[in-house]
């Protein structure tokens, strides 16, 4: 118990005098997230929105429990795929990105991709189809249809965002493969929890454990206001 409390002692005080490599893991992790979040909502949105906005799904159906066996990819199994594709024997070796941020991303972006899509899929499909008829009736262009069902199932897209950042921002396997964990280089916050822990360094351990909690509690209470901001509309 003395240990424990000791580390958690040392822990705080890495957070509060914001410890040089605990902000170098901070920053790192927040670039690569976001930029592979980013690319998931710019791409992912407007499919998601287009399947559910269109009964006709392509491929005799096949198309959305693809999408849905996607959501539930393993992530190690994601980075041992980006990992054979970055290979130097691999197509897109040439690249140079192993080991690198930019793998990272694309990693952290194969496991987000299918649950914005799925989850914005769904979310456009609760709309009650009278709405549909309705913007139609009154001579709403495809693109009009399109934001005005976006805006009505809000809700649904804040959710899937968040669903995707929390899976992103706690994976650690695909990250392990891709990048290597390299100190000042590809070392994010789960894979430094992973080797401090390991080295028996645990107040590191423990505040960057406290930061990757902060950070999915924020993510999820920021989710929780903007719901109780749609239900009182």
């Amino acid at each position: 118990m003395a240990i424990l409390w000791q580390a958690l002692v040392d822990a705080w005080q890495l957070l509060i005098f914001a410890d040089a490599a605990l902000v170098a893991i901070i920053t790192l992790t927040l670039q690569v997230t976001g930029a592979a979040l980013v690319l998931a909502i710019i791409i992912g949105v407007p499919i998601g929105a287009g399947l559910g906005l269109s009964r006709q799904i392509p491929a005799g159906g096949c198309l959305v429990p693809l999408i849905y066996t996607g959501m539930g990819l393993p992530p190690v199994v994601v980075g041992l795929f980006v990992y054979l594709l970055l290979s130097n024997q691999g197509p897109l070796g040439a690249w140079g990105w192993l080991f690198t941020p930019a793998a990272m991303i694309l990693a952290q972006w194969v496991i987000a991709l299918p649950l914005v899509v799925g989850l914005t899929l769904t979310a456009v499909r609760t709309i009650d189809p009278a709405l549909h008829l309705q913007l139609r009736s009154l001579g709403a262009t495809r693109r009009q249809l399109a934001w005005t069902i976006l805006a009505e199932a809000r809700l649904g897209l804040v959710a899937a965002i968040v669903a995707a950042f929390g899976a992103i921002i706690s994976e650690v396997g695909a990250v392990m493969l891709v990048g290597g964990n390299i100190a000042g280089e590809t070392r994010v916050l789960t894979t430094a929890v992973m080797l401090e822990t390991r080295k028996g360094n645990f107040a590191l351990a423990l505040a960057l454990g406290i930061l990757l909690l902060s950070l999915a509690l924020l993510a999820n209470f920021m989710f929780y206001l903007l719901q109780r901001r749609g239900e009182m509309r």
